[in-house]
This record gives C-alpha cells, structure tokens and sequence, in this order.
C-alpha cells in the first residue's frame, strides 16, 4: 500500500517498517522487496549488502525475480564478493521458472565470458529463449554477434539446440554436452 501510495499516501520509508515486518516473517515477497528497497535506496539508505541479503532470502524460497537480482549482484560484485558460477547458479534457477531477464543475464554472462564453442552455444540458447520470450531487442542484438562469431557448422549445431528446446515450449531446455 505505501510502496504504491494505494489507498493512502505513497511513503517509502512506511512500506520499508511493513516489508521488514513480513520479511522477517519469512513472506518471500516482501524479502524482494525491501531487497529492491536497500538496492535503490528508496526508504531506507541504499545498502548493496542488506539488498543481498533479503534477496538471498528470497531466492533461497524460489522467488524468481530475487533469484536474478541475486545473480545480478553476483555477476557485477555487488554486495557480495563478485563471483560468476554464483551468478550463474541463481540466473540459472530464475531462467528455468521462465524469468525473462534471468535468460538474458545468463546468455550475456556466457556471451561476455566465453571461452569456448560449448559457451557460446549456451549464450545463443539462453539469449534466443529471452528473445522469443519476452522479445528483449538487445538479445537479438547479441545473437546476430553469436552468429558471426561461430562457423556454419557451430551455428547449425547451436540452432539445433534451439530448435530442440522450441519443441519443448522452452521449458526444461539444457545445453546437451557436445560429444567427442
């Protein structure tokens, strides 16, 4: 109510005092929220670590958009010592409930970070499922670069894999271990 101002005035540091109150009761949802409260400073002093850790709390009861703010704070060290396969561990977890910017954060980190085929092809998997998801230009954006970056036949290998995890409504969808 007071984070929106529905039915009375909007005040920040009010609907802070009501999150905390249900946070601390373990409600998932408000944890995100004064999460996302400590993270942009809105009602209370912005606190990188504070927002970590009731994302943390959240995450950890399967709250997608936590999972992926969590990640976030991961990738980018934030809060928390930076660290990638955290970031992946808790993108990974927000992108199989279906979290758009969860798909694409994962793609970019494989994109950014890649070291071999095998990361690339996860890169193009993840960034094709946020584009045809949730229709996220700048994963378009990204995959054209994917496709320069890749041989006919990588590209074809990586297309298969989407077009097996198209098959599958993009859910379940998993990079398969290349075979020798």
């Amino acid at each position: 109510m007071y984070d929106n101002g529905e039915g009375v005035d909007q005040n920040q540091s009010e609907a802070a005092k009501w999150y905390r109150l249900a946070a601390e009761q373990g409600d998932a949802s408000a944890q995100f929220n004064l999460g996302l409260m400590y993270d942009n400073g809105e009602g209370v002093d912005q606190n990188q670590r504070e927002a970590a850790k009731w994302y943390r709390l959240a995450a950890e009861q399967g709250h997608a958009s936590a999972q992926n703010n969590l990640g976030l704070m991961y990738d980018n060290g934030e809060g928390v010592a930076q660290d990638h396969q955290e970031a992946v561990k808790w993108y990974r977890l927000a992108a199989k409930q279906g979290n758009t910017s969860a798909q694409h954060n994962l793609g970019l980190l494989y994109f950014v970070n890649y070291e071999s085929f095998e990361l690339l092809r996860r890169a193009y998997l993840w960034l094709s499922i946020a584009a045809h998801s949730g229709g996220i230009l700048e994963s378009f954006e990204l995959l054209h670069k994917i496709e320069g970056k890749l041989t006919n036949s990588q590209l074809e290998i990586a297309k298969q894999t989407v077009r097996e995890c198209e098959k599958l409504n993009w859910r379940g969808c998993e990079v398969p271990k290349l075979s020798p």
